[in-house]
């Protein structure tokens, strides 16, 4: 299992539109992806390939959130993903 940490960039967080890129992106990988609100304090990893869960961890900007995924692409998917967050997700 890879994981890694980063902190929300977009100004209006990852609300419907960038949470259908992020999931996107998630989905093109085999591995097991998870996704954490690392600002709540109860709150657990939620699916990365779920929209409905990603928008749950109601990630605004400059929460810290972490990126884990278990699997054959593992690596690949998390450094994707973190580098998308990091770009902002094309917004």
């Amino acid at each position: 299992m890879i994981t890694r940490q980063t902190e929300v960039l977009n100004k209006s967080g990852i609300h419907a539109r960038p949470a259908s890129v992020l999931v996107n992106e998630a989905k093109r990988f085999e591995s097991r992806i998870t996704i954490q609100n690392l600002n709540r304090t109860n709150m657990e990893s939620v699916n990365a390939k779920s929209m409905v869960m990603v928008l749950s961890l109601e990630a605004v900007k400059g929460t810290s959130v972490a990126v884990s995924a278990e699997g054959k692409d593992e690596r690949e998917a998390v450094d994707a993903l973190i580098e998308l967050i990091n770009n902002g997700m094309n917004e």
